[in-house]
């Protein structure tokens, strides 16, 4: 098992590169992944249910520890990307297909990375986890009527089929490997260290699949899609700082709520796109995969040089 945790930790380091070139081995020779959009709902399931391993009990209790700061972070999850998202979708020269994919990313739940990206921050990791677990759980409600009030103009959208989608591919594996975890533990504990492997394989299949589906339009509107992704991304961690900062919360808790802000669970993004909408609608969630992993490791890098005080109500009495 060492060596599996090396090898994920590898992974784990390298996960932008490894995805930037799986998206570019895709867009290729896109023939090679043919019939791969198939596997991507059960991609996702796969990677839900690790993240649902890696949770416990102890995990919610910052909700009730430091309620505002959750409160905070979850609001601006919803309404900073999904309000950026709108705006994007409407001034920039996008398809209808591309328009729906981004509002799709916007609407979407912290992504599983942001946890690891606040921790080598120094930021609240217990904040950024009780955020990307709720966030993910309030989903099947909140993002099929967010995509509903903000993509309908672009194209059809059915909240009901949304909602079932989001049951199935996140809500039942993450609240089945929750239950793994507390009625299983013991043998759980033993496949945790091989968990963010999994999470790497399974999004850089689901990227490449998406790349594959939809090459000729990435291609075509490749320089519009990735501007979209990065302003995207960028105000997302820009205004969710700002926000946390407005509202008087300590340093560690605006970094974790910038970060959870910004990065997004595109893999749910590219599923609900290819299942409910067109391949090409896919293409953003598979560009901010590769680019918010980016930015965050970046962003992580330089704040993890300067660290910060770690507020009075959080120092354990001695």
């Amino acid at each position: 098992m060492g060596r599996l945790q090396r090898i994920s930790d590898q992974a784990g380091r390298w996960f932008p590169l490894i995805v930037l070139v799986a998206g570019a081995i895709a867009l290729a020779v896109p023939g090679a992944f043919a019939g791969w959009s198939a596997a991507v709902p059960w991609l996702l399931a796969l990677i839900m249910l690790g993240m649902g391993l890696t949770l416990r009990p102890v995990d919610f209790a910052y909700v009730a520890r430091r309620p505002i700061a959750f409160v905070i972070g979850v609001v601006a999850q919803f309404v900073i990307m999904p309000g950026i998202g709108w705006l994007l979708a409407t001034a920039l020269p996008l398809s209808p297909e591309l328009a729906v994919g981004v509002i799709l990313v916007a609407c979407a739940p912290g992504g599983t990375a942001s946890n690891v990206m606040v921790f080598l921050a120094k930021g609240d990791t217990a904040l950024s986890v009780a955020m990307t677990s709720v966030s993910t759980l309030l989903a099947p409600i909140v993002t099929p009527l967010l995509v509903l009030a903000l993509a309908g103009r672009f194209l059809p959208v059915q909240p009901g089929a949304l909602f079932f989608s989001i049951v199935q591919v996140v809500l039942v594996p993450v609240l089945l490997g929750f239950l793994l975890r507390r009625f299983a533990e013991p043998q759980v504990e033993k496949v945790v260290p091989a968990l963010p492997l999994v999470s790497v394989v399974g999004i850089t299949a689901v990227v490449m699949a998406v790349v594959a589906g939809s090459a000729s339009a990435l291609v075509a509107s490749g320089v519009v899609i990735v501007v979209a992704v990065v302003l995207h991304n960028v105000l997302g961690l820009g205004l969710g700082y700002v926000v946390a900062r407005l509202c008087g919360l300590d340093e560690s808790a605006r970094r974790a709520i910038a970060i959870e802000v910004g990065m997004q669970n595109s893999g749910l993004s590219a599923t609900l796109a290819t299942a409910h909408f067109n391949p090409v609608a896919a293409l953003p969630a598979a560009v901010f995969s590769v680019w918010h992993n980016v930015s965050g490791s970046i962003l992580a890098g330089y704040w993890a040089r300067r660290p910060v005080a770690v507020p009075s109500d959080r120092v354990s009495p001695s």
